[in-house]
């Protein structure tokens, strides 16, 4: 690895939860070479790192240039996503699992006139009914020969005109020599599935009985056959939260949101197991319930994904909207239980995306040691210390605003950040709009005689660049460097303009350089974004309150310094609207009127999905 990539690991991991789950090892390319669980994630993926390896070990840690982490509820729940996510990826690193052929075993009740009991190692779509994976193969055949003699089917090879010697012990339904009615197996393959869904409490005071009597008998070696099978049982049918109780196609949304940024995450349950996770980091202006609607619509949509027979959401979402814009797939929120725990373990992953984000750009100082040198360096400008950015910010042309960040030697000022209320009347105007904003900012700083930043950086193109040059050279007379950054497609950071032309700098996008460029565009859309957000919401609060007949001014502050958002107002008992000192009457009017613009709002919400697409 280089110093670089070996100052990011370090960071990574020391944000690293003590909580079970699996990582997931990328070469330099983001392709996954090895899959592994742990207990504790912290000290297992550390351990990679911190101790010395020899052979094939060796070879993994010199190819990671980065990592990424599941987080589950329990060690077994870390061992079977392993499975999944190994079966999935197919890393190269990773040692073939057991049975020889890529999977851990399963328990399967064959599909034939005589149906058996039997381990198997692979999924046949053959009509037979398969429960697993089971990563303890011992346990899994010891539960398979205790069904066999509980709940018997078939043991022999078949008909064969006399009973065969499992039938003699009472493991075979007698299919050797007599016509077994179906519905006796029916009833037997109940009692088995019920068993391995969980069920097995009859089974356990059963064996607990016997277990018992062998002890008082002073048969101690049967009695710990027993207490064995006992355990055996426990590890192959506990219920696992990564593992659902059925075999329902379902999708998984879940996110967090923090500081202007969304975090979701989709999990992918297919076969009665979480298959994929996928996870976007993205900012957000509007609120993160519409986001969230609109991610979801546009996530079947774009990625041409096959829906699932069920979605399940948070709460907070409305399920009867995204139910429409995917095409009438039932939409939930469940209440208890497995699904319950599964979408709060989306929930979680989401928020430590998000946090773990925040702490690497916290973590980070060390990172930019040089980086403004190569920044002037690249772009052949004189050494500096101090760059201002900028970027704007709006949504359909409302409440145009503008925000500057300042990076001192690599590092984020945020006592000299500013915020700035546009007065450009055509938002689409992006030079219009550069230029109030560096007419204002510069013109302030010529007057108090301030310092002057060393290199000027617009969240933008040649439109933002020369609008920017224009003001300083032909307005003010400076002469400050002035460069555009430029995302990608995937609103990365891509290039840096500089000069008269738009061709790129040619920046090694491992450099700490670059690495100084992403920060600054990601912290200035941050700032620009939340200040946005906040701008519009009071703005949208404002409007949306006066228009309520009965509420003026006075009425209309006092709501949202109580409650903060039309949601709250809207969910709050009259009781509490009152107390305010608002009359009944107001106070009614406002709950009705609320409750009627939430509804428009889902509604004209839902229309523009559909025109949109």
């Amino acid at each position: 690895m280089s110093f670089l990539a070996s100052e990011y690991i370090e960071h990574k991991l020391a944000l690293l939860p003590d909580m079970p789950g699996c990582y997931l090892m990328k070469d330099i390319n983001g392709k996954i070479i090895y899959v592994g669980k742990a207990k504790n994630l912290k000290n297992r993926v550390r351990s990679y790192f911190k101790s010395s390896h020899e052979g094939k070990t060796a070879r993994l840690v010199s190819e990671i240039a980065d990592f990424e982490y599941i987080v589950v509820s329990s060690d077994k729940e870390s061992f079977l996503l392993e499975i999944t996510l190994i079966q999935k990826h197919r890393p190269y690193f990773n040692i073939k699992l057991k049975q020889g052929n890529g999977g851990y075993p399963y328990i399967k009740i064959t599909n034939e006139r005589d149906p058996q009991i039997k381990i198997v190692n692979t999924l046949l779509k053959d009509g037979g009914f398969y429960f697993g994976p089971y990563p303890n193969v011992y346990a899994a055949e010891e539960t398979v020969n205790f069904l066999q003699k509980v709940y018997p089917l078939r043991r022999c090879n078949g008909f064969q005109n006399r009973p065969c010697l499992y039938y003699h012990m009472g493991q075979c339904l007698g299919a050797c020599f007599k016509v077994v009615p179906e519905e006796t197996y029916a009833r037997q393959i109940k009692r088995i599935k019920s068993f391995l869904n969980g069920n097995v409490a009859h089974a356990k005071q059963m064996l607990t009985s016997r277990m018992e009597k062998a002890a008082a008998k002073m048969e101690y070696e049967r009695a710990a056959e027993i207490r064995d099978l006992i355990k055996y049982i426990e590890i192959t049918v506990e219920k696992q939260k990564i593992i659902s109780n059925d075999n329902t196609p379902r999708d998984i949304f879940n996110y967090y949101m923090d500081k202007g940024w969304l975090s979701i995450q989709v999990f992918f349950i297919r076969q009665s197991r979480l298959m994929k996770r996928e996870k976007r980091l993205f900012p957000i202006i509007d609120d993160p319930e519409e986001e969230m609607v609109s991610f979801i619509s546009q996530f079947y949509k774009q990625k041409n994904q096959i829906l699932p027979k069920e979605i399940l959401v948070p709460s907070s979402l409305p399920t009867d909207v995204i139910s429409h814009v995917v095409e009438d797939v039932p939409v939930r929120t469940p209440q208890r239980g497995q699904k319950r725990d599964l979408l709060e373990m989306a929930g979680k992953n989401a928020q430590m995306v998000l946090e773990e984000k925040f702490r690497l750009l916290e973590l980070d100082e060390s990172k930019t040691t040089g980086a403004m040198k190569e920044l002037t360096d690249a772009m052949g400008i004189a050494p500096g210390h101090k760059i201002e950015a900028f970027d704007h910010s709006h949504i359909q042309g409302a409440d145009l605003v503008s925000a500057m960040v300042v990076f001192v030697d690599g590092q984020p000022n945020k006592n000299l950040y500013r915020k700035y209320k546009l007065k450009t009347v055509d938002h689409a105007d992006e030079a219009a709009s550069t230029k109030e904003v560096i007419r204002r900012r510069y013109t302030r700083l010529l007057k108090e005689h301030a310092e002057m930043p060393d290199l000027i950086l617009m969240d933008g193109g040649v439109i933002q660049m020369n609008a920017v040059k224009d003001v300083l050279l032909n307005e003010l007379g400076l002469n400050i460097p002035v460069g555009g950054m430029v995302k990608n497609i995937h609103h990365q950071t891509a290039d840096l303009l500089f000069g008269d032309n738009d061709t790129p700098l040619q920046l090694n996008p491992k450099s700490q350089g670059f690495y100084l460029l992403q920060r600054i565009q990601d912290e200035v859309h941050r700032f620009a974004i939340s200040y946005h957000h906040k701008v519009h919401t009071k703005n949208s609060l404002s409007s949306r309150l006066d228009a309520i007949s009965g509420v003026g001014p006075k009425t209309r502050n006092k709501l949202l310094r109580k409650f903060g958002s039309l949601r709250k107002i809207s969910n709050a008992p009259v009781e509490d609207i009152r107390k305010l000192g608002i009359s009944e009457t107001v106070a009614q009017t406002i709950k009705f009127s609320l409750s009627k613009i939430d509804e428009e709002r889902k509604v004209t919400n839902y229309q523009d999905k559909k025109l949109t697409h």
